[in-house]
């Protein structure tokens, strides 16, 4: 019988998860052996190097500059220009514990050899980047990635990124995002896994094991940093940077999991956000950094801040000036500071004045050297600082085949009228229309640090490369992404007319999601939607092809057009795998992992939400939870998505009405493949408790099942729940079950299915 979360296939395509099997117990994971033995007890050579540190050498190792662009201030003629002799100057005197955003490892290489020979107590340095969804292959965007619902890809996908970032002179990566976002409109969507806490979680545990490998010490091991911590996902309105007012209760149940999740799983290190939570910056929040992170989970791991966020204590009005901001941000529990050099300016003035305690930098200091040493750095401070590996590791053949397979399991179908796809290879004229068509700049996505803009396949590129000799195919742009073209919507009549089948790829641009780029109207750009509009006037069959970094609001030209597609950022291989999805060579299989809504001003919107006293009716008067002019329901709802064949699930089952709380109820459903082609489907189990002491979701996601189906092919499957998958956090903030009646149901999506219910005993 499977257990709960085994998220892995069924026997037609068994996967394996880094070198064993995906299947677990619960989401979270063990710290590894190997790490957990450096982190459990004080390390005697790091007592000894702390009783030697002057206190500038302390504030030195809490201290992390920028060093993107330093390798191109060396004067063949005259050496190192003065920027760049500044940094090596503060390395040899122990002025600094690392860089980040380095992009010359031979420069790496060079620094660490300063570090390690010439500073008075050779202390080496970490190399820090964002490496997000990739260095030099680049992956879709997390959320893209996310909508594949399979933990061992996007492990594998990590541990891809981790080999180009080691070769590339890199040991830490600010990610995973593991923020669970709710309103679209926010910017930074685009990083995370999307809406739900079990779901995030499962996805941040594969992308830590994958970023880390199985020994941190190892030349290809990238150590992880989930961020951000904590409640970045629920800033308001959306706005990026905003304050978020966050119960205890609620932050507990939806946002901290996927964190407690990744450091489980061995992350040991987490960024501090940048809003404030309940009034109280991330930053210098002692309540989240030492009272929930050291006290309640024991972590032993580093906290660094974000951007300048230390600084930024002064500006939100929670620090008087930068001399009180470094203070508060210290103890807090922050103990590392990004770019501004804020803490070596003011740590030993604070020390020396009494108002901040030695023994507090030391704690600081001493947890950082334990990751520098966990890491290997001490025994072998060249780890991944060999320039030869950027000849052997970057955009490996088979990095690039996974970002291929990456980007077609992230696709998402979200509608198939008259199975308009896949689109035949031959006997058909096809428009490709739209911005993005031969677009290469907007391909990768945001927040590729490194990009390679050439290396991206466009979907012109993709498409061509599918039919080979048999291509007809007309390409006009239409459009520009945010401004008309002169002509351009009479060109793309003109083609739409012409041909026999009209593809229409539109959507953002990489500006329009990640950070800094929030958004009041979560819309297709107005000169798109009249290039739509113009095109579908046309009456052809019209495929849509959507890029984007979260949930849209779509105009109706595109709900009513014949098939649309998510296909996100998709990285290296856009054009690639959306030619492989687009004529059948794979059928989609991706599922949102956000909620479409039927319009903008419905954000936040999602499907696990609390149910009120006056829930919306289908029938009956207007006077439920809803707005007057729109559903409440979802445009397309969490977990939605289509293949290309039809599915159908039998009634959910359970074994018994009635479990105790040391008990189990399994919960059954059979799925059959009722088309004609292969299908992939991925059941979801989803929960409701009825009655509760803080009132629960109308749904939570609690296990899914990859299944691989032939036409006409039938597999059961079976979850097993315990009181422990029933539990939630209570007003004490304490985890548990209540007693009382609780529903269940297999469904292919958020909102499918008729649920059946059972009762947990209070003994």
């Amino acid at each position: 019988m499977d257990n709960l979360n085994d998220t892995s296939p069924s026997s037609h395509a068994r996967r394996n998860f880094l070198a064993g099997s995906l299947a677990m117990t619960t989401i979270g994971f063990s710290l590894p052996a190997f790490a957990a033995a450096r982190m459990t007890a004080e390390d005697p050579y790091i007592e000894r190097l702390l009783k030697r540190m002057t206190i500038e050498e302390k504030a030195g190792q809490l201290t992390m500059n920028g060093a993107q662009g330093l390798g191109r201030l060396v004067n063949p003629d005259t050496g190192p220009e003065p920027g760049l002799q500044s940094t090596l100057d503060e390395i040899a005197q122990g002025r600094l514990t690392g860089l980040f955003n380095a992009d010359d490892v031979k420069l790496g290489h060079a620094m660490q050899k300063i570090a390690v020979e010439k500073s008075r107590l050779g202390i080496p340095l970490i190399f820090a980047a964002d490496i997000i969804h990739g260095l030099k292959t680049a992956f879709p965007v997390p959320l893209g990635e996310s909508a594949s619902f399979d933990a061992d890809l996007c492990s594998r996908t990590a541990r891809a990124t981790a080999i180009e970032a080691t070769a590339f002179g890199v040991h830490w990566t600010f990610a995973p995002a593991v923020d669970i976002a709710r309103d679209q409109r926010w910017g930074r969507v685009v990083e995370g896994a999307g809406e739900d806490p079990w779901l995030g979680s499962l996805l941040a545990v594969a992308r830590v094991r994958g970023f880390q490998g199985n020994d941190l010490r190892a030349n290809d091991s990238l150590l992880a940093c989930p961020k951000h911590f904590a409640g970045y996902g629920a800033v308001q309105g959306g706005m990026d940077y905003n304050t978020a007012d966050i119960p205890e209760t609620t932050l507990r149940e939806v946002h901290l999991p996927p964190f407690k999740a990744a450091f489980d799983a061995g992350a040991l290190s987490t960024m501090a956000s940048f809003n404030d939570t309940g009034g109280v910056p991330s930053t210098g929040n002692r309540h989240l950094l030492t009272g929930i992170l050291r006290g309640e989970w024991g972590f032993r791991g580093l906290v660094v801040s974000d951007f300048n966020s230390e600084k930024e204590l002064v500006e939100h009005g929670y620090a008087a000036d930068d001399a009180d901001a470094v203070y508060k941000a210290v103890m807090a529990g922050c103990d590392m500071s990004i770019q501004g050099g804020l803490y070596l300016k003011h740590i030993p003035a604070l020390v020396k004045s009494g108002r901040l305690k030695v023994a507090v930098v030391d704690e600081a200091v001493r947890r950082v050297l334990r990751v520098k040493k966990a890491l290997g750095l001490f025994e072998n401070p060249y780890r991944s600082l060999d320039p030869a590996r950027m000849a052997t590791d970057i955009r490996r053949p088979e990095a690039i085949a996974l970002a291929r397979e990456a980007g077609r399991k992230a696709i998402v179908l979200l509608k198939n009228d008259r199975g308009l796809l896949p689109l035949p290879k031959s006997g058909k004229s096809i428009a490709l229309i739209g911005p993005f068509v031969t677009d290469k700049n907007n391909a990768l996505g945001p927040w590729m640090v490194f990009p390679d803009m050439k290396s991206a396949v466009t979907l012109e590129q993709g498409v061509r490369a599918a039919l080979g000799a048999n291509a007809n195919v007309t390409v006009v742009q239409g459009s520009g992404i945010e401004r008309p073209l002169d002509g351009g919507i009479d060109a793309a009549v003109a083609a739409a007319r012409a041909a026999e089948v009209v593809v229409v790829y539109v959507g953002e641009a990489t500006n329009m999601s990640g950070e800094g780029a929030s958004r009041v109207d979560i819309t297709i750009p107005k000169v798109q939607i009249d290039l739509i509009d113009a095109v579908a006037a046309v009456g052809k069959p019209m495929v849509i092809l959507l890029k984007h970094g979260r949930a849209l609001e779509l105009p109706n030209s595109v709900k009513n057009a014949q098939a649309i597609v998510c296909t996100w950022f998709l990285g290296s291989e856009s054009g690639n795998a959306i030619a492989d999805v687009l004529f059948g060579d794979f059928a989609p299989q991706g599922r949102l992992p956000i909620s479409f809504p039927r319009r903008a001003g419905q954000q936040p919107f999602y499907y696990n939400h609390r149910v009120t006293g006056r829930p919306s009716l289908t029938e009956g008067p207007p006077i439920g939870a809803r707005y007057r002019e729109v559903s409440t329901s979802a445009l397309f709802p969490f977990g939605h998505g289509l293949g290309y064949s039809t599915v159908t699930y039998s009634a959910t089952e359970i074994d018994q009405p009635r479990i105790s709380k040391s008990g189990r109820v399994v919960v059954k459903a059979r799925v059959t493949n009722t088309g004609t082609r292969k299908h992939h489907e991925v059941a979801q189990l989803y929960l409701r408790i009825k009655v509760a002491e803080i009132v629960q979701p109308l749904r939570a996601l609690k296990g899914i099942r990859h299944l691989d189906l032939n036409p006409g092919e039938s597999a059961a499957i079976e979850f097993v729940l315990t009181a422990q998958d029933l539990a939630y956090v209570h007003a004490d903030a304490k985890t548990r079950a209540d007693a009382g009646e609780y529903e269940v149901v297999i469904a292919p999506d958020s909102t499918a299915g008729k649920p059946v219910s059972f009762v947990l005993s209070g003994t």
